[in-house]
């Protein structure tokens, strides 16, 4: 099963796919103001584009576990693009220190330090929710 993975951000999202057994997590070019019309029709087109069955979004709790303003962006932005993708499973994850985990793989030249932070932290995202489901 082929999944992407968005990590949300109202200015950028990273972006990471699986390859087709679910074991690696690949970061792609993020998408610029996934909100707008010309953003979420990128988001859709590759959801298209890589038959992803399923999406995970980055779920930006705050460290006790709290929703914040972020986080309820992002449930927001969630429910429209598993209105948009029609039949394709839109799930939220915990993303918390996805984007640490990301900043040090660009400081340490770890997990492809050229991609984007944003798509690195999606990385990350997609394969802890791999590590945590797809094998059950």
């Amino acid at each position: 099963m082929r999944v992407l993975a968005l990590d949300y951000g109202s200015a950028r999202c990273g972006v990471a796919v699986s390859d087709p057994s679910g074991v690696l997590a690949t970061p792609l070019e993020p998408v610029l103001k996934p909100r707008g019309r010309r953003g979420m029709g990128e988001i859709l087109a590759r959801v298209r584009e890589v038959q992803a069955e399923r999406v995970i979004v980055g779920l930006p709790l705050s460290l006790s576990g709290g929703d914040t303003d972020q986080t309820r962006e992002a449930r927001a932005f969630a429910a429209v693009l598993e209105r948009r993708l029609d039949g394709v499973q839109v799930e939220l994850y915990d993303e918390r220190f996805t984007t640490r985990l990301a900043q040090r793989d660009g400081e340490s030249g770890g997990r492809s330090p050229r991609a984007s932070e944003d798509s690195r932290a999606a990385a990350h995202l997609l394969s802890s929710w791999l590590d945590r489901y797809a094998s059950a």
